[in-house]
């Protein structure tokens, strides 16, 4: 071998010794949806799809999920090392397992507004928070709005109410063939479904937990503590990577429903890009969410909730908010400046 191949074939191995070295830096990261592929999942999606994640060298696969409790769960059992979840879960988990050596920690701040809400038919008579007394509510029993119905129950002074469980499939179902009087749900998910079960949204009350007296956070990303202990840096530039992402969804929603149609092919591109606008309007572009700034919390607001999280959910020990939040990781200000004014 003359030394013309025996340089094309040091280089050649080289190439591919370098090409493995860049494959093994790729930092692979589970990450769980709080539900399935629908439009919010773009804000994951997209930025997984633009390579923002892979540019970032982290190798992250999204999956999705079927409720923030069993995405804390699962992020807690170690079999994903990152989530998207309802902080109230995230909360209860905490102060309902004070023992456990891997409780997950909310690291950004999504769904600066909770998305839950009551919704009702017009033709129910209902149209504020007190006409609820003694009606017949609906959901399923891990639902975010059911779970926090005291706190709301407790802002508007309403009286004893009777609950009907189902599955989440039968919800909306429910409520159209009059079983039930109400239900609770993300306004974003419920509206929508009542719409598709032939609906107007004109015939729908919907009474927003934040807007009668409930400034409870919503999803949040969550981390396993042994991620954020062994590799922070890890944590960092996801979030970075997501907020690059996130900027652009917030930007241009039907554009970015695209990642998702690409993971479930038989989503309504419309109907899905419809959810996303709605959520970017009422929960992650919200006025909170404005004034505090995206990503972030307010130590105050976190600390209230953690209290009436406690007293609702009736939770083996007081949740401690400081234990359930780490802020240390979050991008730049100017990453973090992605809402639109």
């Amino acid at each position: 071998m003359n030394k013309r191949h025996l340089l094309q074939s040091f280089l050649a191995a080289s190439a591919l010794c370098f090409g493995i070295s860049a494959a093994q830096a790729q930092t692979p990261i589970k990450f769980q949806l709080d539900w399935r592929f629908e439009g919010p999942a773009a804000l994951f999606t997209h930025p997984a799809a633009k390579g923002y994640f892979k540019a970032a060298g982290l190798d992250v696969a999204i999956d999705a999920g079927n409720g923030s409790g069993g995405t804390v769960t699962r992020v807690a059992s170690g079999a994903y090392e990152m989530g998207f979840a309802d902080l109230a879960a995230l909360m209860e988990f905490h102060a309902n397992n004070p023992d456990s050596p891997n409780k997950p920690v909310a690291v950004m701040m999504v769904y600066n507004n909770t998305p839950a809400s009551v919704m009702a038919l017009k033709k129910s008579g209902i149209t504020k928070p007190a006409d609820l007394t003694g009606k017949k509510l609906g959901a399923p029993v891990f639902d975010a709005g059911r779970r926090a119905f005291p706190i709301f129950a407790k802002a508007n002074n309403i009286g004893a109410v009777q609950w009907t469980a189902m599955d989440p499939t039968l919800r909306e179902t429910m409520l159209m063939r009059g079983d039930i009087d109400a239900i609770t749900g993300f306004t974003f998910t419920s509206l929508l479904n009542l719409e598709a079960r032939g609906a107007k949204a004109s015939d729908v009350v919907v009474l927003p937990y934040p807007d009668y007296g409930v400034k409870l956070y919503g999803n949040v990303i969550i981390a396993s503590p042994k991620l954020i202990k062994d590799n922070p840096e890890a944590v960092k530039k996801f979030l970075s990577a997501f907020a690059k992402g996130a900027k652009e969804v917030i930007a241009n929603p039907a554009v970015a429903i695209e990642s998702v149609k690409a993971r479930d092919g038989i989503i309504d591109s419309k109907l899905e890009t419809r959810r996303l606008q709605l959520a970017i309007d009422t929960v992650i572009n919200s006025p909170d969410a404005r004034t505090e700034g995206f990503g972030t919390v307010n130590a105050g607001r976190l600390s209230l909730m953690a209290s009436q999280v406690s007293d609702a959910f009736n939770t083996k020990s007081r949740v401690n908010p400081d234990a359930a939040w780490n802020g240390t990781l979050l991008p730049s200000a100017a990453e973090l400046n992605i809402l639109k004014k």
